[in-house]
């Protein structure tokens, strides 16, 4: 269960008549109680992305998120006992964008060429300034988490997230060893993990560029993708 997975439904009955469930009270206010607090967590993650991503992990403070949010910073801290907590929440949520993203991907007709085509597609898109604030602020964690793996308790919410990621992957891969439309002469799980992982990384690193105006002259980060997703894609296609 993920920190943003939905709440099971909770239904007692006491008996069912005329194909009706009759729901007990208690049950139905249980219920509501849950979805009103997921739904609390999930804005406090949200609102704790946009603080994040304008002032920094460091300098940002639970009371920054709590006034943003408009709230009493005890509800945050009811949610969210440390800070930690609440920066592995956000990147969790990043990354569970990701996740949808590789499903729907996996899911779609086409071959194994074309899914990842259109992965690469997608981090492209990364860089495009609507998308911008998340992609910068999923690189900026990942630093962030590099220095501070003693502290971040709850990390290994973030790890079975990528490891979710991983096993889609592995779908897209076993349709590869099928349909022939990628290359085989080497191991098509290392080739194209290698490859996708080295494509979103560069896109993600190539969406820190925007803030340092004198690049902005240089070549636009969503060519420079271009450019690198061409190679790519002509080295993994079958011979």
């Amino acid at each position: 269960m993920t920190i943003l997975g939905l709440f099971d439904s909770i239904v007692n009955s006491n008996d069912v008549g005329m194909g009706a469930v009759h729901v007990k009270p208690q049950s139905r206010w249980e219920q509501e109680r849950k979805e009103g607090k997921n739904k609390r967590m999930k804005s406090i993650i949200e609102t704790a992305g946009k603080v994040f991503s304008r002032k920094g992990f460091e300098k940002t403070t639970m009371q920054d998120i709590a006034d943003e949010e408009n709230i009493g910073i005890a509800t945050v801290f009811r949610y969210f006992p440390k800070k930690d907590n609440l920066i592995i929440a956000v990147a969790v949520n990043i990354l569970e964008g990701y996740l949808s993203v590789f499903q729907s991907v996996a899911s779609m007709n086409g071959t194994c060429l074309e899914k990842v085509e259109k992965l690469f597609d997608h981090f492209i898109s990364d860089v495009e300034p609507e998308n911008l604030e998340y992609t910068q602020l999923l690189e900026a964690f990942e630093s962030y988490a590099s220095t501070s793996l003693g502290e971040l308790g709850n990390y290994q919410d973030y790890i079975e997230v990528r490891k979710k990621i991983v096993d889609v992957l592995s779908i897209i891969v076993e349709e590869g060893m099928q349909d022939g439309s990628i290359r085989s002469d080497n191991s098509i799980k290392d080739v194209l993990a290698a490859v996708i992982n080295a494509f979103g990384l560069f896109s993600r690193k190539l969406s820190l560029f925007k803030r340092i105006p004198f690049l902005n002259d240089d070549l636009a980060p969503s060519d420079q993708l271009a450019i690198i997703k061409k190679i790519f894609m002509d080295y993994i296609r079958a011979r």
